[in-house]
């Protein structure tokens, strides 16, 4: 038998035992940083968060999609997907590079909002933006208008597009290109759209340096989080919004019609939980053209997103293996039909063209199928267990001890969470529960009330599980009146929650990075035999 012990890996039983790596981070979308601005930004207090977690030996940071919203405020219904959000630019170190003044800074309130209120947001900040764009593009020195200029250049591809459709969403007060706008510039006749440039063209040259900001801004932010051993992790939604500058750019990608109307939108059957299914609305793909495309869309995407994250989540990994398709026209998702995607080759082509080993995790809940499996674990991606699903009754009335989110039945090829921005706070979902499975949770865990939460995150890091993300709330152990979002819901509440201090009581912080540490999840780097 090989001796393996000089390799630094141990034999038991004859079993070669590999190290592994195992991790633990937060979930927190960047909007819910605590700032005197109405919002959270790439400045001082995401800085303060990266020590926050280096302290407490947590090394990821998942965060929510970047891009700039819509109605709404729905990171996962974004107007681009390969511009940012430019609310989350910093206007402090604007006043400090002099693009602002200090009474520029000083309009907003001092204290910290406890609800993002995204129409006041833009209301005071984006003027200022705009101001520090203009102020920017007549003064800025020869370095940094070079850089500018490279910038520009370099992604010219999707900016171009990005900073016209911004100029016409203000001209026409809507971002609903397929029915808001003039038919020359929805069809994109080359007449019109060379028209348009000319007549915005300052307005694009501000947005051009919005998104310049938003990237040195973002990518100075994510140096400094690596530089402490935190990775982040990125997320990016399956499907693009009917409204985005995406489909407006590339209609051939999509199932539209010669006008542009989509002939059929995204969703999910009925189900448990919902007797109409879920009616999403997004465009759906034309794979066929895709294909034929050589998935060229889907490639600058996920290379994009890997330049932005060190790990990517894909949200709905389901439909790439088949999705649900609802004819236009439906008020539900009742009467669609599942489709079948090219996902194999889609990932075939990704690993080809972006290499081997991609850092994805696949946000695999809800009824999976085993052709969904078979292209998750064909590609080696890790898949989701939510704790928060993980308890339910088995047929005699007792805790169903084979379902697949608890604890004891996680794999390591997986990420475990408490819940996600989509489930209620874990302390709001134990408080939910009727009083039997209150005691079930209890007996679990081995936990009083009050512990609950603590015992639940501790749960996850003792699983197998290679990573374990738990959200900031659950950090705080923060009711449900601190949830970020509702599915199925519109309404000022979602997508609004803000951490209200980084100023985190000690005990919190020791108690995390003692169990980060008593269950080996600080490691800063993947150790192989």
């Amino acid at each position: 038998m090989k001796n393996y012990a000089s390799n630094g890996v141990s034999l038991y039983s004859g079993v070669y035992m590999e190290k592994r790596i195992r991790r633990c981070g937060i979930l927190l979308h960047p909007t819910s940083l605590p700032s005197s601005f109405g919002i959270g930004s790439f400045g001082e207090e995401a800085h303060a968060f990266i020590d926050l977690l280096q302290k407490a030996h947590l090394t990821l940071w998942q965060m929510l999609p970047l891009g700039p919203t819509g109605y709404g405020d729905s990171p996962y219904a974004s107007r681009s997907t390969f511009a940012g959000n430019e609310l989350l630019i910093d206007l402090n170190r604007l006043a400090c590079e002099g693009y602002l003044n200090l009474e520029d800074v000083l309009v907003f309130p001092s204290k910290a909002t406890p609800r993002v209120d995204y129409g006041a947001v833009r209301e005071k900040k984006m003027p200022l933006l705009e101001k520090a764009a203009k102020t920017f593009l007549s003064q800025a020195g020869k370095k940094e208008m070079d850089d500018y200029h490279t910038f520009c250049k370099e992604n010219d591809w999707w900016l171009d597009d990005y900073a016209l459709y911004v100029a016409l969403c203000d001209e026409f007060g809507d971002s609903r290109w397929f029915c808001a706008w003039p038919e020359e510039l929805k069809m994109r006749s080359p007449k019109a759209m060379d028209a348009s440039r000319k007549e915005h063209e300052k307005e694009i040259a501000v947005t051009k340096t919005l998104q310049y900001f938003f990237h040195v801004q973002y990518f100075a932010m994510k140096a400094y989080a690596n530089e402490h051993g935190v990775k982040i992790i990125g997320d990016i939604p399956i499907f693009v919004a009917p409204d985005s500058v995406d489909v407006w750019t590339n209609p051939q990608l999509f199932q539209l019609d010669a006008q542009c109307n989509q002939k059929a939108s995204s969703g999910v059957p009925p189900d448990a939980f919902s007797a109409d299914g879920q009616l999403w609305g997004n465009p759906l793909y034309d794979w066929p053209v895709h294909e034929k495309e050589h998935f060229a869309w889907w490639t600058r995407r996920i290379k994009a997103m890997l330049t932005f994250s060190d790990i990517v989540r894909i949200d709905h990994f389901r439909g790439f293996s088949a999705y649900w398709k609802v004819p236009a026209g439906e008020t539900t998702a009742k009467n669609g039909t599942w489709v079948k995607a090219p996902g194999k080759e889609l990932f075939k082509h990704l690993k080809a063209a972006l290499g081997d080993d991609l850092p994805v995790i696949a946000e695999d809940l809800g009824v999976i199928t085993p052709d969904v499996e078979e292209l998750r674990d064909g590609n080696g991606f890790p898949g989701m267990k939510i704790l928060q699903f993980a308890f339910g009754y088995d047929k005699k009335g007792g805790l169903d001890a084979d379902n697949l989110y608890l604890p004891h039945n996680c794999d390591y090829q997986s990420v475990i969470y408490t819940g996600t921005h989509d489930n209620n706070t874990t302390r709001g979902w134990y408080d939910d529960l009727d009083d039997s499975m209150k005691d079930k949770v209890r007996r679990y865990l081995e936990s009083s009330d009050e512990d609950v939460v603590w015992q639940l995150m501790r749960a996850a890091l003792m699983s197998t599980s290679k990573d374990a993300v738990f959200p900031m709330q659950d950090w705080l152990g923060l009711d449900a009146s601190a949830r970020m979002n509702v599915p199925a819901t519109c309404g000022t509440s979602n997508w609004s929650w803000r951490l209200p201090s980084l100023n985190m009581e000690s005990w919190r912080i020791d108690r995390i990075r003692d169990m980060v540490d008593l269950y080996g999840r600080h490691q800063e780097e993947e150790r192989k035999a």
